[in-house]
């Protein structure tokens, strides 16, 4: 039977065995490289059934705090964040300096940072791109779409949507590196000067597929990320949806208190 707090319904067995669990690997009681204990030593430890532990699993596994191995169990996953500063990860001094925004932000937390380029070529716009980008759907774009490593480990993908007009006089955006400073440099030297970036984050579970991706558990949460940078003349010149492992992003924005 569950206990109840502040006269509400009882919580379920399984939830606070997860969250004990959970606390323990942030608390560094089991530390990166840890297996949790099996589950016929938490059925004994708790004195409940299998199945509460086999449900409780479920839970931990969902924080992306572990990672399952065949034939080993459940082991505490090395993935300390990353400290995303939307204040000053896209400025242009970053770009002058000849780094793109994710290297510049993995540089600041020491960590070691590596892309893999997936695909690079032109496709219809889907439906809510064309519409931030102010093209037709189905209207030709460059897409560019990557994976992006910390530390030799999965944490982020992104797919750069560009107008078709913007990019094909720039042919270095059609090559894996388009040089120091990332595609944001090679906009702006071809007159494209960026006012802004607005984006719009939505936290979800994963995706079968995004969690293979990723490397993270089935249902492990993730951050969805849409951003659309803005020339000073008011046109979006590059939508970036991005998908990011939670477990791996610290989000630190500054809000202006005055006009």
């Amino acid at each position: 039977m569950g206990t109840t707090a502040g006269g509400g319904r009882a919580v379920p067995r399984y939830v606070q065995i997860a969250d004990e669990i959970v606390e323990q690997i942030r608390a560094g009681v089991l530390k990166p490289g840890d297996l949790v204990p099996s589950e016929s030593e938490l059925v004994e430890r708790y004195g409940v059934a299998g199945g509460t532990i086999r449900k409780a699993m479920v839970e931990v596994r969902a924080s992306g705090l572990v990672e399952t191995r065949h034939g080993k169990g459940s082991i505490v996953k090395d993935r300390p964040p990353v400290r995303l500063r939307s204040s000053d990860r896209f400025r242009a001094s970053h770009r002058r300096g000849g780094k793109a925004a994710y290297l510049a932000e993995s540089a600041q937390s020491g960590a070691t940072a590596k892309v893999s380029v997936l695909f690079i070529g032109p496709m219809e716009a889907p439906e809510e791109i064309a519409q931030r980008l102010g093209v037709e759907p189905g209207a030709q774009v460059l897409a560019r779409r990557r994976l992006y490593f910390r530390n030799g480990t999965p944490v982020e993908t992104a797919s750069s949507y560009l107008p078709w007009d913007v990019v094909k006089d720039i042919p270095e955006l059609f090559s894996e590196n388009p040089g120091p400073g990332g595609i944001y440099a090679r906009l702006e030297g071809d007159g494209h000067v960026f006012e802004e970036f607005v984006e719009t984050l939505q936290a979800r579970p994963a995706s079968k597929a995004e969690a293979s991706e990723l490397a993270l558990s089935p249902g492990a949460p993730v951050v969805h990320l849409l951003r659309n940078a803005v020339t000073k003349t008011g046109r979006v010149v590059e939508v970036c949806d991005t998908l990011m492992a939670a477990d791996q992003f610290v989000f630190e924005y500054r809000i202006p208190a005055a006009d």
